[in-house]
């Protein structure tokens, strides 16, 4: 999770973008562990970093999970702190020589960071939707994306590709589809899963997390030319 780069690295390969990984602590059902955003947040930035010249960042691994409180071992900041940390971030980068920086987001409830992007120069955010569809599509993930919320078959996938040491037993068997959330912000998740799952984890595999992040590669392309420089 955390990058080798000497400041010799950095100097000799002139980033003009750094990726920031964006992950949270959070409970991610009883198979998935808490670090699961961040370790995927992690892996999506590392895939970019080895096909793109970028400066690759250690992760920020608390973020917005309010709404898993209900579960031991979530841990979370203010979406104002998060907001000042990554500003904080990237006037430091500006003044180390790269104007750029790409949150690399695997946390849906850190959807401030989009407020952040829309405010400041040089800021993107990654993945988005549509990065998410097409990556989506290539593996051939069956949930859509309302249902496959939490801890379902897109996370555990990815997970059963890096990290399969991580997994707990019984994903096979912790489907769980809520349907509509229309009251989510209010009542947290905890008012639609007791296990802490929405989705269909049993659907996962190692191959389709594989696919997933060479979908995402393939569109990232797009974030960097939106860039200025």
């Amino acid at each position: 999770m955390l990058p080798t780069d000497t400041t010799v690295d950095v100097r000799d390969r002139g980033a003009r973008v750094a990726l920031l990984p964006v992950g949270s602590h959070e409970q991610h059902g009883p198979h998935l562990p808490l670090a699961t955003d961040t370790l995927i947040a992690c892996a999506i930035a590392r895939e970019l970093a080895a096909a793109h010249p970028v400066q690759l960042l250690p992760p920020i691994t608390i973020s917005c999970s309010h709404e898993h409180a209900a579960w031991p071992g979530t841990v979370s900041i203010s979406a104002p702190t998060l907001y000042a940390v990554v500003r904080d971030i990237a006037d430091s980068l500006r003044k180390s020589g790269v104007p750029n920086l790409v949150l690399v987001n695997a946390h849906g409830g850190n959807y401030v960071l989009s407020n952040l992007v829309q405010e400041s120069e040089g800021l993107a955010l990654f993945p988005g939707s549509a990065d998410w569809r097409v990556a989506r599509e290539r593996a051939g993930i069956e949930t859509s994306a309302l249902a496959d919320m939490h801890a379902g078959e897109l996370e555990t996938s990815i997970l059963l590709h890096t990290n399969p040491e991580l997994l707990r037993p019984g994903f096979e068997t912790s489907d769980h589809e809520a349907g509509e959330r229309p009251h989510l912000l209010t009542l947290g998740l905890a008012a639609y899963t007791e296990s802490g799952v929405i989705g269909r984890p049993s659907l996962a595999s190692a191959r389709k997390g594989a696919e997933l992040l060479a979908g995402l590669v393939e569109t990232f392309r797009h974030t960097l030319a939106a860039l200025p420089g």
